[in-house]
């Protein structure tokens, strides 16, 4: 395939949610654009930098209680664009502490309640219990594979759609079984790994979704021979 479209990724906040390698994500997506023929076009949104307006893909990724007071404001800022955005169909995949801002609020430990923009079905509260480890969750998009390390629990409202169920791990919360939350083209989880990197069908769904807006209707199939290798040996690992 040999596309002269181009498709923007959009990364939130690469430099204060970014603990656990989910810039991993954003590459694997670059690449695999690339080594489809579609150009791409990267760019980097921090505190006090504007969302592209022709954005087709956002990304963001987890970071520790500190990181999400401080872009807290700066969110906020950009909830009312966000909101559009999902409404208009962009891809958004937000990870751990994205993951909980994306949502109505996070109540840290010491009762500090950061707040979130609203755009996903759930709240978060801390517990002073680490969730902890590798994980495998079952999902629309095939059997997703990476890895958790948070302490927020987060509880999505009644007849919310999760990402996926809980195979093996913690998930939302440890107790209902599910893990992350999808609406419509927004997706949230707490799988770190990076999650894209042995969850190939899940980056392809991601991909799909954000080239129909340009008229692309399939992708060509790539060589996951080592991806889904990778992918099986994660899910012997133990917890």
């Amino acid at each position: 395939m040999s596309v002269q479209k181009v498709i923007t990724l959009a990364h939130l906040y690469q430099r204060e949610m970014n603990i656990y390698g989910d810039t991993g994500n954003r590459l694997i997506l670059e690449k695999r654009l690339q080594w489809r023929g579609i150009k791409t076009r990267t760019v980097i949104v921090g505190i006090g930098d504007t969302i592209p307006p022709d954005v087709d893909i956002i990304i963001g990724g987890g970071g520790q209680d500190a990181g999400q007071l401080l872009i807290e404001k700066d969110l906020l800022k950009k909830s009312k664009m966000l909101h559009q955005l999902a409404n208009d169909g962009v891809v958004m995949l937000m990870v751990c502490g994205l993951y909980q801002l994306f949502g109505r609020r996070f109540t840290t430990k010491d009762a500090t309640q950061i707040s979130g923009i609203g755009l996903m079905p759930h709240e978060t509260v801390a517990s002073g219990k680490r969730l902890i480890g590798n994980c495998v969750v079952d999902s629309p998009f095939g059997k997703l594979v990476g890895y958790e390390n948070h302490s927020g629990l987060t509880t999505l409202d009644d007849q919310s759609e999760p990402l996926g169920v809980v195979i093996k791990g913690y998930g939302n919360n440890g107790d209902d079984g599910k893990e992350g939350c999808v609406i419509n083209n927004v997706f949230g989880t707490y799988m770190h790994g990076p999650l894209l990197a042995k969850s190939t069908l899940f980056a392809d769904e991601l991909l799909l979704r954000a080239v129909k807006r340009h008229g692309i209707e399939s992708l060509d199939v790539l060589n996951d021979t080592l991806e889904n290798e990778a992918a099986r040996l994660a899910m012997l690992r133990p917890r």
